[in-house]
């Protein structure tokens, strides 16, 4: 079977939509993909404010942005299928939306961008909330790109993505598929750069010429999430109100606050995948494919290299397109699964009382 999908993606990081126009390629159960198209959509400074803001609104007003996140998404991609003339080809979209609220304590977790507005708008069939099925079933509704990971990349086994979260997942013994949220990543470092006006650390210089702040470091590494076994996930809102405070209590200089959550980075990875490492084949070559925007971090990279070399664990960056669109093709992927009724989510991954097919459905196509 041959799907040709758009996969949309806002990372918590809020810098911008991901939007990939995918063919998607079944065949005796093995999965092939490439990437016809792909774009990288810059939030406006309005809409990041509004997107990072979420969270305070009435009901009413939350309501009404959820709708506006909707027909803004739509808007998009049809400025998306106008530029790449794909008129007629699109067979789906896979919208996962901007995660706002995420609780799964609560069996909770939100993502805006109205599916009803975007198919209404484009004309074409939507399937968005991925996530909800697997939170109602007790799971953490997250990392929710382990099947694409199982699926399309079958020949790693070892995975970090270095987004607004970084989230990590393996290949056990057994076979299983395991992953959890790391620790905050891009939605800090992003933030901590925007205090030098800058709109994120290219390449990490900054924190390259900055020095490890211990008293902090030690702060940050002592959050008790970070003793919590998995799975387990995080929401946008545990580094810019748990971790970003403990830099301006300190009143680090920019330098230094980079350069120590690099850090604080590089050490929850490594410990990470210690934990990880027992539980994989003895005899599988440990390597760990990096993607998200923080695989442009070289600083970043560099540390995590030399952290997990120790281990005997080879960290591998992939090619521009990966790095940037994993995440959208993943959603892709995710939209042909639902299309087919087929598992979206992974229990062993989440902590769900089963595998789930997430996903809403909304038809944008007249009868």
């Amino acid at each position: 079977m041959i799907y040709r999908a758009i996969g949309i993606m806002s990372g918590s990081s809020t810098n911008g939509v991901d939007i990939a126009f995918v063919e998607l390629v079944e065949a005796a159960g093995k999965w092939t993909y490439e990437v016809m198209n792909a774009d990288i959509i810059p939030y406006s400074t309005e809409w990041q404010q509004q997107l990072k803001s979420a969270g305070t609104l009435n009901a009413l007003e939350f309501s009404k942005l959820h709708t506006a996140y909707g027909r803004y998404l739509a808007q998009q991609v049809n400025q998306f299928i106008d530029k790449n003339n794909l008129h007629h080809k699109v067979q789906f979209i896979a919208s996962h939306g901007h995660t706002v609220f995420h609780e799964p304590r609560h069996h909770t977790t939100v993502q805006i961008g109205c599916g009803a507005s975007i198919a209404a708008l484009t004309g074409i069939n939507v399937i968005s909330d991925l996530r909800s099925i697997d939170v109602a079933l007790g799971g953490q509704g997250a990392p929710i790109v382990p099947i694409a990971e199982k699926l399309l990349w079958p020949q790693h086994t070892m995975f970090l993505n270095l987004g607004g979260i970084a989230n990590i997942s393996a290949v056990t013994a057994n076979g299983e598929y395991v992953a959890f949220d790391v620790c905050p990543a891009n939605a800090v470092l992003n933030n901590l750069a925007n205090q030098a006006g800058q709109e994120y650390d290219n390449n990490g210089d900054i924190a390259r010429k900055g020095f490890v702040r211990d008293e902090v470091l030690f702060k940050l590494n002592q959050e008790p999430y970070y003793m919590v076994k998995f799975p387990k996930s995080l929401n946008n809102q545990f580094g810019l109100e748990t971790l970003l405070p403990k830099f301006k209590h300190a009143n680090l200089s920019t330098q230094d606050s980079l350069r120590t959550m690099v850090e604080h980075i590089c050490i929850q990875v490594t410990r990470s995948v210690g934990r990880l490492l027992p539980k994989m084949a003895i005899d599988t070559h440990k390597t760990l494919y990096v993607t998200g925007g923080g695989a442009y971090n070289s600083f970043l990279a560099e540390r995590l290299t030399a952290s997990l070399k120790v281990m005997g664990v080879e960290v591998q960056v992939p090619e521009k397109e990966t790095i940037e669109y994993k995440e959208a093709i993943a959603i892709a992927l995710a939209g042909a699964l639902r299309w087919r009724e087929a598992n979206t989510t992974l229990a062993s991954v989440t902590g769900a009382s089963r595998n789930s097919i997430g996903g809403a459905l909304w038809i944008g196509q007249d009868a």
